[in-house]
């Protein structure tokens, strides 16, 4: 941990915390991505939930979510006061307490956990708890600091919520669920690692081993254009298996090569801005993938 980080925590008054503050502990905006993926989940699967027990499933799975996301703060707390890009997080500035942080993200994990098992079923909660243990213990407790492949297989963290929500409403994992697991799996590397190219700096001063850090910029690209490409047959994978209707066909049929086009042009350009917009592309294409497959299902 740094000196900084040790003196900011040293005169922090924990009282000063406010309603903000925690909800920026529990990373809103990706929060808000990973909820919607699981409400496609659960809208995708055969059978029907009572809408109270629906909304509470959604909930549930937002609030792991984010409980994960402040327990990754406090572990990283010394990491993002370091980083441009992190340093104005509630821990580094002083303005939530380390511990504070812990116990926020603990109680919800298993309040979360507990509410989901007593709604829906256990095979969800189970789910669930799977999801929150392997963000925190497996990604980033043990991969993010030690291997460049820490976003290959940490980012499974991140694919569990259409699952989970397909689990809420069926009681168990069915291949369609895989599927659209597998979907977000395969994204996840050229998504973050287009993150990780234009703030490489950043992550070389924190000693932190992403790909762009440990290989070099040129195989990031390579290995970015290749998930595009193997990302497009997966990407169809939910039509194929009968759970998405012609809208999600035909966008997935559009993003998809948008998407490669993306990779393309980060691997010829030698600025920043290529790897800007293919990150900032990555998001919309995951949010209409999955808003075309719950419209395709609430037609």
């Amino acid at each position: 941990m740094s000196d900084a980080t040790i003196r900011r925590e040293a005169v922090m008054d924990a009282g000063t915390a406010g309603v903000r503050d925690y909800v920026e502990l529990l990373k809103p905006r990706v929060m808000s991505l990973v909820t919607f993926s699981g409400l496609a989940g659960l809208i995708a699967a055969p059978g029907a939930l009572h809408p109270v027990l629906a909304a509470t499933a959604i909930l549930c799975i937002a609030v792991a979510a984010g409980a994960a996301g402040a327990i990754n703060m406090w572990y990283d707390r010394d990491i993002d006061a370091v980083m441009q890009r992190t340093r104005g997080r509630p821990i580094p500035e002083g303005r939530v307490a380390p511990g504070d942080a812990l116990a926020f993200g603990v109680v919800l994990t298993l309040g979360a956990v507990v509410l989901m098992g007593l709604a829906t079923n256990w095979a969800a909660a189970a789910l669930l708890a799977l999801a929150s243990g392997f963000y925190i213990f497996v990604y980033t407790m043990w991969l993010k600091r030690r291997t460049p492949q820490n976003i290959v297989i940490g980012g499974a963290a991140g694919a569990f919520p259409p699952m989970i929500g397909w689990a809420a409403v069926t009681g168990d994992v069915g291949v369609a669920s895989i599927a659209l697991f597998l979907l977000i799996f395969m994204w996840t590397p050229p998504h973050f690692w287009a993150l990780a190219l234009f703030r490489n700096a950043d992550y070389r001063k924190a000693g932190v081993p992403m790909l762009p850090v440990v290989a070099g910029e040129r195989e990031t690209k390579r290995q970015m254009l290749a998930y595009t490409v193997l990302l497009l047959p997966v990407a169809l994978a939910p039509w194929f298996l009968g759970i998405a209707g012609t809208a999600y066909l035909v966008g997935a049929s559009v993003l998809g090569p948008l998407f490669v086009v993306t990779a393309v042009r980060v691997w010829f350009d030698r600025t920043d801005r290529s790897a800007k917009q293919m990150f900032a592309f990555s998001i919309l294409y995951l949010f209409l993938l999955f808003a075309l497959l719950i419209a395709d299902n609430m037609a």
